[in-house]
């Protein structure tokens, strides 16, 4: 038998092993997915390669027409999951394009919709001509909301109030929709929609393709699985990321500071002018006074910051995002007045003779932030120098917010890249301190916590500071610590050399002396002025350019 010469013309050995073939790589990548051409191209234009973990596990589901309940969390890159699919099965229909929208996307609050629709247009970027989204939830005349949706759109961003009011008055007619979302499903039942829900699901047709997006799974999600879905496929990442947590994935830590009152004003400035914290901050405070006080106190040193609060309009506060996101701020002071109305969860019982957690009456405010915005701020506020009265007695059970309906900070909204999360006011529930810290330490980064603690014996030991909340604080961080060590978490104390830190007390003294409560008021109406102006010249321009909607030029 005759053997085999190689390229020399040399006879090869018959043992020789054939050479080995190189193993196929297990990394899934968006070509894998099977996603139409166009959106793979958009995606390579971001540089969006290899998908995350619920891309990986949730777009071949919903390629095969599944409806999907997804728990994973914030800035696991849910909206791409569910994004990405719809685009897909709209550019590869291959019957006639319906009458009507084919795919609803609930939100529960305008900057999320902002942000999705913003994410779906970069999606579809190679393909804008083929694909329209309207994201209703911009402030704009009802004449106009009529006009974007008379061009049947293939997709429509909303929050459930919106689209439930135009589905009242016949602007929109959803009988050819063929997929409906709703992201953070967990929150949109809290924020008050039920009823505006209950017209959605009476107005779709049967057998729409349903997707939940949720950060956690809880009993109003599973309502929403009885409204909305048929036999939905789980997605569920809680255990991978239990496992990540233990295995300090993320690399985010945890620490508290127990401090006295006036003395939050003291670490903070020692913080960011010794430069202790690298990089982006969000800080966030009980309520609106509180995210001006910080402002004009760090003024007085000259560190930069800007304020991300629900009295400025939604455009408004889109821009503040993308500024802090570009890194024209390092720092963002934020309230989230949601939460202190209990929105978030149980809040820790109070006596009935406590003060409650919220040094104003929120449970009055309208809707929309232009009506709010002409209110009278009569927030009791008597400077930095003066005791704050006492609040008047809750009820027993306290209202929601409307304003908290379609406005929150902790959840939803996409900051990038920051580095610490510091609770300079803690917030009333566990929930919403993991929902405030899950801010910090997305995609493998690392990050930190920072939690400032108002032990009981210095509870209101300093009026001009005080705000009523701080006398849970213990107890609140006692139900956080142990919640989070349920999730293999540990909260650490941090220790400040005082003897040192108490060297700038005489400038945090000065500074705070001149924050009084005129100037705060002074600096919020100042604020909303100006932005309530360029707020009327962004609506005068959409009624003049309604198409600039439909390409997203009402983002920035």
């Amino acid at each position: 038998m005759k053997r085999k010469l190689d390229s020399s013309d040399v006879p090869s050995s018959s043992s020789s092993p054939p050479s080995p073939t190189p193993p196929k790589s297990t990394t899934p990548t968006f070509d894998s997915l099977g996603l139409e051409p166009r959106l793979l191209q958009s995606l390579a234009l971001q540089n969006f390669t290899t998908p995350t973990s619920v891309q990986t596990s949730a777009i071949p589901l919903a390629l095969e027409g599944k409806d999907i309940l997804a728990r994973s969390k914030t800035g696991s890159g849910k909206t791409a999951a569910y994004v990405l699919p719809i685009l897909h099965s709209i550019l590869t229909s291959k019957s006639a394009k319906p009458n009507g929208t084919a795919a609803l996307i609930l939100v529960p609050t305008k900057e999320l919709a902002s942000q999705v629709t913003k994410a779906a247009l970069s999606f579809c970027s190679q393909c804008q001509k083929e694909i329209k989204i309207v994201n209703l939830t911009q402030k704009v005349p009802e004449s106009v909301q009529r006009t974007l949706l008379a061009g049947a759109p293939d997709v429509v961003v909303s929050t459930p109030s919106r689209i439930a009011a135009n589905l009242k008055n016949g602007a929109f007619e959803a009988g050819g929709a063929r997929h409906l979302v709703i992201d953070e499903a967990d929150l949109v039942l809290s924020y008050g929609y039920e009823e505006d829900l209950a017209a959605v699901a009476q107005a779709l047709p049967r057998g729409i393709q349903t997707f939940l997006m949720s950060a956690t799974l809880t009993t109003e999600v599973d309502k929403l699985k009885g409204l909305f879905c048929r036999d939905p496929v789980v997605v569920d990442f809680a255990e991978e990321e239990r496992k990540e947590s233990e295995k300090g994935a993320g690399g985010l830590s945890q620490y508290v500071v127990r401090c006295a009152e006036d003395e939050k004003f003291l670490l903070v400035y020692v913080v960011f002018k010794l430069k202790l914290i690298k990089g982006k901050t969000i800080i966030f405070v009980a309520d609106t006074d509180r995210a001006y006080r910080v402002k004009l106190f760090f003024e007085q040193f000259a560190i930069r910051c800007c304020v991300l609060n629900s009295e400025l309009p939604v455009n408004s506060r889109i821009h503040v995002v993308e500024e802090f996101n570009k890194g024209v701020y390092d720092i963002i002071v934020a309230s989230d007045e949601h939460e202190v109305m209990g929105d978030e969860g149980s809040a820790v019982p109070q006596k009935a003779d406590s003060k409650p957690a919220a040094n104003h009456d929120t449970s009055k405010q309208p809707e929309d932030e232009e009506d709010n915005q002409r209110k009278d701020n009569n927030d009791n506020d008597n400077g930095a120098l003066e005791p704050t009265p006492a609040p008047k007695k809750p009820s027993k059970r306290p209202k929601k917010s409307k304003r908290s309906k379609e406005y929150g900070i902790a959840r939803g909204i996409d900051f990038q890249h920051v580095a610490c999360v510091l609770n300079f006011d803690l917030p009333t529930t566990p929930t919403s301190y993991t929902h405030r810290i899950g801010r910090t330490a997305r995609a493998g980064r690392s990050g930190m916590a920072l939690s400032f603690i108002i032990t009981a014996p210095l509870h209101h030991k300093h009026p001009p500071t005080s705000i009523p909340s701080t006398l849970h604080d213990e107890t609140v961080l006692a139900a956080i610590t142990a919640d989070q060590a349920t999730k293999g978490s540990q909260i650490l104390p941090y220790h400040f050399d005082m003897t040192q830190v108490n060297n700038f007390r005489y400038r945090m003294n000065d500074a705070l002396r001149a924050v009084t409560g005129v100037a705060v008021r002074e600096a919020r109406t100042r604020e909303i002025k100006q932005e309530l102006m360029r707020s009327e010249k962004l609506k005068r321009h959409f009624e003049e350019n309604p198409e600039d909607l439909r390409t997203g030029g009402g983002q920035k």
